[in-house]
Formats: C-alpha cells, sequence, structure tokens
C-alpha cells in the first residue's frame, strides 16, 4: 500500500500483512492528504478506519503542532463505545512510529482516567457524543484548536439519535477545519448534515452492487420459537463453527440463550447495551482471543464490532429491520473471506424473512425445519373467490423496530 503514504505508516502496515489498499482506502487517502473533505457511503468492513485514520496521523506527524493542554488537534465521533474503542487502538496501531497521542472518551465508565489523558492535550481524541459533551460541559477539554473532524457510522448516528448531539459539538469547532464523514447509508438526515458541516466534499461511494457482502453463503432454517434452543444446541455442536455470533432481538433474549449455551456445556459470552463497559470489554476481548467460541448478542454488534475469522453469523431471531439483517451478516466474510449466515424463522417471523429477500435481493437458501411455505399460494386462497386471478398481493410490512440494544 502507497498511495503517497509516509515510510512510518507504511512500516506499521506491513507488520500487520496489510499490503493492498481495499476501493475506499484507494479513492480516500490520495484525498485526505490533499486537505480535501470528504463524504465516503461504505459498509462496514470495508477498511473505512484505514481510509481515513492514515491520511489524518499522516497530516498530524507533518504539520508537528503541539496540542495544548485540555486540546485535541483531530477529532473522530463514533456512535457506539465497542466502535470508538476499536478506532483508536487500530489508529494507535497503524501510529506506533509516529509520536503522537491518543486518547478515548467513552461513556458507561468513570471518567477519571480520560480526563488524566486529556490533560496535556491529545492529537487524536475519538470519542462517542454523549460523554464527550458532559466533558465539554465540566470544561475538561476544549475543542477549539481542532482542526480535522471526522465522523464515523454517521447513518448509525442518525438511528441512535446522536444527530442533534453532534450538532452541538460542531457549534464548538472552528469552522476552517478538515471535515470527512463515512456512512454504510446515506439518508435524507445524514445528506442534510453532510450540507451543513462539510465544505465542497469530494464524494466517494463504494456501494457494492450486492446489498450483502460477497462471499457470504446465506440459510435459513423453519423452526418454531420453542425449538429454537435445540436446533442451537445442536448446530453449535459442529466442529466447523470456529467462531460465531448469535443475534436476538432483545438484551433478556441475549442474557437467556448465552445462559443456556452455557448450561448445555459451551462457552459463550453475551454482550448488551446493559451490561457495563467494562463488562462488554471483557465479553469482546474473550471472543477475540478465543477463549469464548461463541459471542451472543444484541444489534450494538452489529456495526463498527471488527473481530477477524468468525466464521458463522446466527440469527436466533429475525431483526425486524431488514438492513439490520444486512449488518449482522457483516460480521463474518470480512476482508474477502468467506463465511455462512444462517436465520432461524418462526411462523410469526416470516413477514420480517421477506422484506430480508427483498432487500438482499436473493431467496435464503432453505436448509432444515418445515419446508418454504408457498406465500403467493396461501394469499390467493384467503382472497374471496371474484377477487382471484387480479394479480398477485401485496406483501407486508415489516413490524416497526423496537431499540433493543
Amino acid at each position: 500500500m502507497t498511495l503517497g503514504v509516509a515510510e512510518p505508516l507504511r512500516r506499521a502496515l506491513a507488520a500487520e500483512n496489510y499490503i493492498h489498499p481495499t476501493p475506499i482506502q484507494s479513492a480516500a487517502i490520495p484525498l485526505i492528504l490533499s486537505g480535501r473533505d470528504v463524504v465516503g457511503v461504505a459498509q462496514t468492513g470495508t477498511g473505512k478506519t484505514a481510509a481515513f485514520g492514515l491520511p489524518l496521523l499522516q497530516r498530524l506527524s507533518e504539520d508537528r503542532v503541539q496540542a495544548g493542554p485540555q486540546s485535541a488537534r483531530a477529532l473522530i465521533l463514533a456512535p457506539t463505545r465497542e466502535l470508538a474503542i476499536q478506532i483508536h487502538e487500530t489508529l494507535r496501531g497503524y501510529g506506533r512510529h509516529l509520536p503522537l497521542r491518543h486518547a478515548v472518551i467513552v461513556g458507561g465508565v468513570t471518567q477519571s482516567r480520560q480526563v488524566d489523558a486529556l490533560r496535556r492535550g491529545v492529537d487524536v481524541l475519538v470519542a462517542t457524543p454523549g460523554r464527550l459533551l458532559d466533558l465539554v460541559a465540566q470544561k475538561h477539554v476544549r475543542l477549539g484548536a481542532v482542526t480535522t473532524l471526522i465522523i464515523d457510522e454517521a447513518d448509525r448516528m442518525f438511528d441512535m439519535g446522536f444527530i442533534r448531539d453532534v450538532r452541538r459539538i460542531v457549534a464548538c469547532l472552528p469552522r476552517t477545519r478538515q471535515s470527512m464523514l463515512f456512512s454504510a447509508t446515506m439518508p435524507g438526515e445524514v445528506a442534510h448534515l453532510v450540507k451543513e458541516i462539510l465544505r465542497d466534499p469530494a464524494r466517494i461511494d463504494i456501494s457494492p452492487q450486492t446489498v450483502a457482502a460477497d462471499g457470504i453463503d446465506q440459510r435459513v432454517y423453519f423452526v418454531a420459537t420453542k425449538d429454537k434452543r435445540a436446533l442451537l444446541h445442536d448446530l453449535v455442536r459442529d466442529k466447523a463453527m470456529t467462531r460465531v455470533i448469535v443475534f436476538t432481538r432483545t438484551k433478556h433474549g441475549a442474557n437467556k440463550v448465552a445462559d443456556h449455551l452455557e448450561k448445555a456445556g459451551h462457552f459463550a459470552e453475551a454482550i448488551h447495551g446493559n451490561k457495563s463497559q467494562s463488562a462488554r470489554q471483557r465479553a469482546l476481548e474473550s471472543f477475540r482471543n478465543g477463549r469464548a467460541r461463541i459471542l451472543v448478542a444484541t444489534d450494538i454488534a452489529a456495526r463498527g464490532i471488527d473481530i477477524d475469522d468468525v466464521s458463522h453469523v446466527i440469527n436466533y431471531e429475525l431483526p425486524d429491520v431488514a438492513e439490520s439483517y444486512v449488518h449482522r451478516i457483516g460480521r463474518t466474510a470480512r476482508a474477502g473471506s468467506g463465511g455462512i449466515a444462517i436465520a432461524f424463522c418462526d411462523p410469526a417471523e416470516r413477514q420480517s424473512l421477506k422484506a430480508i429477500e427483498r432487500l438482499v435481493q436473493q431467496q435464503l437458501k432453505t436448509i432444515g425445519g418445515t419446508s418454504r411455505p408457498n406465500e403467493e399460494t396461501i394469499a390467493v386462497r384467503k382472497q374471496p373467490e371474484r377477487e382471484r386471478g387480479r394479480g398477485r398481493p401485496r406483501d407486508g410490512h415489516s413490524r416497526h423496530a423496537r431499540r433493543a440494544a
């Protein structure tokens, strides 16, 4: 990987065997190095962190400006604690040969260490919006020296209700700065935010032709809810399932599934919004280092958690919003590898399955349980006699999303 990247960064990349840039990196790195504002549309798992992180670190090291006390030179906003910590650790790794100071600010933990890290000032600050605003209000951090702003997973920011906080943070920044925004999708609200905070941005769109990542073998079991636990137990006994993420809709459901797996002799960890930050980090680390083979999660882990070699993703319960399915299964088949996604579908979830199949533009492969119902035939039987033959009935709508992370 060259693209104008400096030798200390190339050395760090070589140590991690990163050789060939991804499309988002090839497009974004030269633009960011030139000082342009950039808006990037690309799914998770496409290398966005390196796309903005490498040129950011290079520009900061070349400027040789010292960060003042309680100040930051670059600010990266992320929607979740896990993603913020992951970006922080990744950029520290890339910049291991550069004299730059890094800090991360997230909620769910005591702020004393974060305040200490900010006292001398930092070059790169990664933060979640809520905790950052708290520390700004307490005057533990000043944003008047920020020269670069990066907003990652902007559509997720909107989904989680953080856009107002983002606007409050932007209002604290200098008007003259380089700004970047990255998002998996570009809904109207995010497009409006782009117009507000970016200046004549270069747009990079790496949206794939297919919605779901290539290399994912998507399968479905038609199974009653009461039989899902037994089916999950049978599946995870397969040694080919080397690293598995099981998704549930609710926090309570994640705990119940993890407890069931533990009682059945499988080492599983649960992660969801009710867990403390330290407990969530311990669960992720246990899963990452292989001590726990199974991670049971709500949609808090559907984006931004980059763990290598996840062989299988199991949708124990289908999400109410089809787009969440795409983000869930994107935890496997990372960096060009293959993976298997298995969905459990109860009869009550068939409308959700239909919405998913419309979105991914394919029918999931039936591999077990009852045979796939003929939805059109069933619908025709329910029509009054006089209405038959007037065309295919319209699909029902998916249920409204519940906030379960």
